[in-house]
């Protein structure tokens, strides 16, 4: 398998020079150098690579995602919208009709994963399948990556019959209070991950120009309604990790659509708008350890942080570097949740009602370590058994 790999990777080399593709889920250069680091035998790019391309063909035969596949029909009629019900609301036992649904945090209600009225777990696939296939086309140059790709963001972005009108307004409704919440936004995130991968199909014949320029516009459309709409003023307004889920996704389809002064105002106001409000002195994100499983969500918004940290390395914003006068900063909340992770964790005394997945740390580790120069962040990464078959070897070398 290794062989194969580098030699479509020499031959992508070896080809006609093409403009390097941007992907904003990656620091700036670091496709190429992981290209270069697997074709040289390096062993973690490699064992990434690997199972990169075990992922993207088990992604071949994904059955392209289309809101249309839903058999109930948005509050609008129309089925080309998006749908889902908030995760956590449940039918009242007190009433005949279980209405209006109530808060369990943490709790999700199963009827928030039927497929037949929520769109959820297909918007999850269009951004991982997409991701999946469009990275494996950049690394092998192999053109059944690209055309599957194609076919799935051809269907929920451009096709009249299958895509998605450009608006989450019907996302995360509570049956008997609302019909949909800015809170709702934040499972639009795959979607951004999704246009942000097309830009590494520059070049493959299954992806013209004409389709790039019609997922734009989408983008821009979506885009407006994202900084423009109640919900999306909703969302950017909220003060936890939905609020930074919301600056990642408007900062990446900022990016995406070549605004890169948008991007980078996103970015800056972050400084203080999330990190000078969730990170206190001593990097308890107090706003996360409210939730009824504290840790698994401190981790979920330390994610998005450092994931707006990316992004604002394409966009000129140093969050990593930022610290406030009374020592908020990435860093530091970073630093609060070190002693919990690894072979051998602190037991974590507040309220998870869940096991724990440090999946979603691991990356903040590597980028950690990168921005800052910080060898202990590496050490606690190397701890993972599989930390080299992670796909943040690619993505942060």
């Amino acid at each position: 398998m290794i062989s194969r790999i580098v030699c479509l990777l020499c031959a992508v080399a070896l080809g006609a020079a093409e403009p390097a593709p941007i992907f904003h889920g990656a620091r700036p250069g670091a496709l190429e150098k992981a290209k270069a680091l697997a074709a040289a035998g390096h062993e973690s790019a490699g064992k990434a690579l690997k199972k990169l391309i075990a992922d993207a063909d088990k992604a071949l035969a994904v059955t392209p995602p289309s809101v249309m596949q839903k058999t109930k029909v948005p509050p609008s009629g129309d089925k080309h919208d998006y749908m889902s019900i908030a995760p956590y609301f449940w039918p009242d036992p007190a009433t005949k009709d279980g209405l209006p649904y109530l808060r369990k945090d943490g709790k999700v209600n199963p009827e928030s994963r039927d497929e037949a009225a929520n769109d959820t777990l297909r918007a999850r696939l269009v951004g991982s399948s997409v991701e999946t296939l469009a990275l494996a086309y950049h690394f092998t140059g192999e053109q059944k990556y690209a055309e599957h790709a194609a076919k799935i963001l051809r269907t929920w972005f451009l096709d009249p019959a299958t895509k998605m009108t450009p608006h989450f307004r019907f996302a995360q409704a509570i049956p008997g209070v609302n019909d949909g919440r800015g809170t709702g936004i934040l499972e639009a995130r795959g979607l951004a991950d999704a246009a942000d991968a097309a830009t590494l199909l520059h070049g493959s014949k299954h992806w013209a120009a004409a389709d790039q320029q019609a997922l734009l516009a989408w983008a821009a459309t979506y885009f407006e309604w994202l900084t423009t709409s109640k919900n999306g003023l909703d969302e950017r307004a909220a003060k936890n990790n939905h609020g930074t889920w919301y600056d990642v996704q408007a900062a990446k389809w900022a990016l995406v659509l070549g605004r890169k002064d948008q991007a980078k105002e996103i970015c800056a106001e972050a400084l203080t708008r999330r990190i000078g409000v969730q990170i206190q002195p001593d990097g308890k994100q107090p706003l996360e350890l409210v939730r009824t499983a504290s840790f698994s969500y401190s981790c979920f918004n330390l994610r998005a942080l450092s994931a707006l940290a990316g992004l604002g390395e394409h966009a000129g914003v140093d969050l990593w570097k930022h610290r406030a006068a009374d020592g908020r900063s990435l860093v530091v909340a970073l630093d609060f949740l070190v002693p919990y992770l690894g072979k051998n964790p602190k037991p974590w005394t507040m309220q998870q009602i869940h096991e724990t997945n440090d999946d979603d740390v691991l990356p903040v580790l590597r980028a950690a370590a990168l921005a800052t120069g910080d060898a202990r962040y590496e050490s606690l990464l190397k701890e993972y058994s599989d930390h080299r078959s992670k796909r943040l070897q690619l993505l942060a070398p």
